[in-house]
């Protein structure tokens, strides 16, 4: 088992800077370190007051490093992955060493070729249900990373989860620091993070079941409703320490990245989760312990484009020598 090098690691953090992250910031850096690989939180990066736990921030890392240990596999150099191996660096994710090297399993490379593909899609899917072949599949893949997908069947439960929802919703809306911050992440001209105005959701409506984040002004063409009945997840995970939701953004990338393969198109929903009145609320409504992390949307839309991501040099930070990798 060789260490891994300068190559290792441009193939790992180019996988890994596709990973979702709240207002795409991209909270995530790259090093090697004695023969392995590291993720850490970038500190530069971190959302104040969105995300003042660094919630988000974990689990964007988290979801990168599925990212690059998907990436090393298809090239046959598997990571071992110890996640938050420090607890007294804060901002150490997770630390990949290479195991023993074997070629990538069928499903290893389908979802590594889902990385460049997978984007949240934030309009309206189509009516057309999800065939239950896949939500098995989306099941198992939550199950996989050690976490678990509450599929949410009926009316009931969608409406209780839309009331929780919004409730949130309106908390957040009314914080004027919160919503200056994330207004910052919004951007009209092409930006290398942040999300573009055409990436976002039409302009609610009273109808509308789900809320969405205002990123743009844009009225729906008539006819584009969304869908009346949506397949939503909840994502989450036995307990709420660092570890765990680095944890679950593993969950969550495989989840996504599942749904990807499988065509369908995803969109998530954090507003319950950083309301902590909210998302307690939620924890009660699931009935069984853990805690929630994200949820999730899923179903068939119009396709769109992957946002944009910070050029690699941005993401790669000196190793143990001081040295710097050249992408």
């Amino acid at each position: 088992m060789s260490a891994y090098d300068q190559h290792d690691l441009r193939r790992a953090a180019e996988a890994g800077v596709r990973a979702p992250s709240f207002n795409n910031s991209q909270p995530w850096l790259f090093r090697l370190r004695d023969g392995g690989i590291d993720v850490l939180v970038d500190p530069a990066r971190r959302l104040a007051p969105l995300d003042e736990g660094d919630w988000a921030a974990r689990l964007a890392c988290g979801a990168a490093t599925y990212n690059a240990r998907l990436a090393l596999a298809a090239a046959g150099r598997p990571a071992i992955v110890a996640l938050h191996p420090d607890p007294s660096d804060r901002g150490l994710a997770a630390r990949l060493t290479p195991g023993p090297p074997r070629p990538p399993t069928y499903a290893e490379r389908d979802l590594h070729a889902a990385i460049p593909r997978r984007h949240s899609n934030r309009g309206p899917f189509w009516a057309a249900p999800v065939p239950t072949e896949v939500r098995v599949r989306l099941l198992d893949a939550a199950r996989a990373e050690g976490a678990w997908l509450d599929l949410l069947v009926g009316m009931t439960a969608l409406t209780a989860f839309s009331e929780i929802a919004y409730s949130a919703d309106r908390v957040l809306r009314r914080d004027t620091t919160y919503q200056m911050e994330q207004a910052g992440w919004t951007h009209v001209v092409a930006a290398r993070d942040g999300v573009p105005v055409t990436a976002g959701a039409p302009l609610p409506e009273p109808q509308d079941l789900l809320p969405q984040r205002f990123f743009n002004d844009r009225k729906r063409l008539p006819g584009h409703d969304y869908e009346p009945e949506p397949l939503v997840g909840i994502l989450s995970v036995s307990a709420d320490r660092a570890i765990d939701q680095i944890a679950a953004g593993q969950a969550l990338q495989r989840v996504l990245l599942t749904a990807t393969d499988a065509g369908l198109d995803t969109s998530m929903i954090s507003q319950p989760i950083e309301v902590p009145a909210a998302r307690e609320q939620l924890r009660r409504s699931l009935g069984r312990p853990g805690w929630p992390q994200i949820a999730i949307r899923f179903g068939y839309g119009t396709p769109g484009h992957p946002t944009p991501r910070r050029d690699l040099a941005e993401v790669l930070t000196p190793d143990e020598q001081g040295r710097w990798a050249q992408p």
